[in-house]
């Protein structure tokens, strides 16, 4: 009976540290960043602030919380659609498009102020890392297929598309994203390098 109590114990924390998250995100996209306090949370939560304050130190600490979240998220989404693809062309070409459409849609979501805030840390620079070094490994492993160049170094690459794919977030619509990539895509190919 204790390991059935403990694991609803957990269940409920997780519910309500869920539960603040997605309030805070929401409350910040309606009011903003500065504006936003422990008690707008706690009500719009439903909880005590006493209870807000045992899971989070304050505002900052939440919205850190939520977009960790959601660089995991995306991460493990990236992952997912590389291992679904085929060969590594078709995973790398998956990447770059699943990686484009997600920065092509979170443009706007956030204000100048909040994303200055969310990407300051640590978490995004590694998250960052990850996507680089996954984007290399496919070009690692196509140049040695035949598939991708291969005079230009993989990193040197990676970093070439990750930053020819920041233009996505002002683009008008996934099919300019989708040609975006496109365009990028060609630049890899052995063809490309003559």
């Amino acid at each position: 009976m204790p390991k059935l109590w403990n694991q609803t114990i957990e269940a409920h924390r997780r519910e309500v540290r869920e539960a603040i998250l997605v309030t805070t995100a929401a409350l910040v996209a309606e009011h903003g960043l500065r504006s936003l306090t422990m008690s707008q949370i706690a009500e719009g939560t439903g909880i005590g602030r006493a209870t807000l304050y045992k899971y989070f130190s304050g505002v900052e600490a939440i919205l850190l919380a939520w977009h960790e979240r959601q660089i995991t998220g995306h991460l493990e989404y990236l992952a997912g659609v590389r291992d679904q693809a085929g060969d590594a062309g078709e995973r790398l070409e998956a990447v770059l498009e699943a990686y484009a459409l997600i920065s092509h849609e979170s443009h706007g979501h956030y204000d100048t102020e909040l994303a200055a805030f969310l990407h300051r840390g640590e978490q995004v620079a590694g998250a960052q890392r990850q996507l680089r070094d996954m984007i290399r490994d496919l070009l690692t492993e196509g140049a040695q297929t035949g598939d991708l160049r291969d005079d230009v170094a993989p990193d040197e690459l990676a970093s070439y598309c990750l930053h020819a794919l920041t233009a996505a977030t002002d683009l008008p619509s996934k099919a300019a994203v989708r040609r975006l990539v496109k365009v990028t895509l060609t630049a890899l190919h052995p063809r490309a390098a003559s």
